[in-house]
């Protein structure tokens, strides 16, 4: 059953998405051609928040008209999106992102050409109302990431009763699976013996730490995220900073790709930087791979492919990568023309990450 934060929340967005369709009528009624103006999502507009130390869209906006055939059907479209939302929050529904996608095909001219579309509008949406797309009672399709240590968790079941779980001692090696939902009246933190949280890239890596008893040797947290985390992933890791003031560590593969995973989690991505100060964790640090590893550690490397070299340089004009650290180990890519995965530690035997290089590493950044 939902809280009384939770029902005035959801009145909130109600009056929010009706305020969004009485525009279009009203414009309608003035005999004017219906429009919507939202910021640009584009790498040119966003913009460093001095105060929260996060990047979040600047003022270039575009506009969605009727003056077209395409930004008419997106309007049509937005209004059948309206209605399906507020239908869910009365009957106490939810959907996937997927099932929105499939479900407008029964909406006629109003459907989806594909699912990005509707992730798109989804996503105009919360800029549009200011509240977020869990608030709507949409979750992606994937599941959250997977943990491992002494922390303890109350979580709120199918029934609304309170459950406690120690992600070390009352899980199995798969760890803790994080729900869609990480906030505090569904997921609670109530107890941590941790340093630091470990945010891992490849589900392998994540593994051989468990195997090994990373999370016990050095009192770490460990968090597999999946590749691209998904956003309760990251909201979980701002939690675990700002509520239990864990630092977090990024351990990722050494490429352009996994370089944007990083940035995802301590600066915020592009595409939803609308909501940065929800999701970042500005304090976040970069553990690995890097260029640099490649030759001090003489790591089996793959040749740079050339979209890996076009992500790269793409990178060196991101304001995100803007400090010294990040323009010299991008220049030393480019220039050796490598890139290694983690499991290329592997190479000095399957102890060797936890041993050597995650120990050598942590203490660079003044932990463990």
């Amino acid at each position: 059953m939902a809280s009384q934060s939770q029902r005035a929340r959801q009145r909130a967005v109600v009056r929010s998405l009706r305020g969004l369709a009485e525009k279009v009528y009203e414009h309608l009624e003035h005999g004017r051609i219906p429009e919507m103006s939202i910021p640009l999502r584009t790498k040119s507009n966003i913009r460093l928040n001095a105060r929260t130390g996060v990047w979040t869209y600047g003022k270039a906006k575009g506009t969605r008209s009727a003056k077209t055939l395409k930004g008419a059907k997106m309007l049509l479209r937005t209004l059948y999106v309206l209605d399906f939302i507020r239908d869910m929050i009365q009957e106490g529904k939810s959907s996937t992102l997927r099932e929105l996608y499939y479900i407008s095909e029964g909406w006629e001219y109003a459907g989806f050409s594909t699912q990005d579309e509707s992730n798109l509008l989804a996503e105009d949406l919360e800029i549009l109302t200011g509240s977020l797309r869990e608030d709507f009672r949409l979750r992606p399709e994937e599941d959250g990431a997977r943990v491992m240590g002494n922390l303890t968790v109350e979580e709120l079941n199918r029934r609304g009763e309170p459950k406690r779980f120690n992600c070390r001692d009352d899980v199995g090696d798969s760890g803790y699976g994080i729900p869609h939902n990480v906030e505090a009246e569904k997921l609670k933190l109530i107890d941590c013996d941790a340093d630091f949280a470990l945010a891992i890239e490849t589900g392998g890596m994540f593994d051989r730490l468990v195997e090994n008893r990373f999370d016990e040797d050095m009192r770490a947290l460990l968090v597999h995220i999946k590749g691209q985390p998904a956003r309760a992933t990251r909201r979980f890791l701002k939690r675990l900073n700002e509520e239990l003031g864990l630092d977090v560590l990024t351990f990722v593969d050494g490429d352009p790709w996994s370089f944007r995973i990083f940035a995802s989690i301590a600066y915020g991505a592009i595409k939803t930087a609308h909501i940065s100060e929800y999701l970042a964790t500005p304090t976040a640090s970069f553990l690995g791979i890097t260029a640099s590893d490649i030759l001090n550690y003489d790591l089996p490397a793959a040749d740079l492919t050339p979209q890996d070299a076009k992500a790269l340089r793409d990178i060196q004009s991101d304001p995100r990568f803007g400090d010294r650290f990040w323009r010299d180990e991008v220049e030393l890519m480019l220039e050796v023309g490598k890139k290694a995965e983690q499991q290329a530690l592997a190479k000095y035997g399957l102890d060797y990450v936890t041993d050597v290089y995650l120990p050598e590493k942590i203490a660079q950044l003044g932990l463990g």
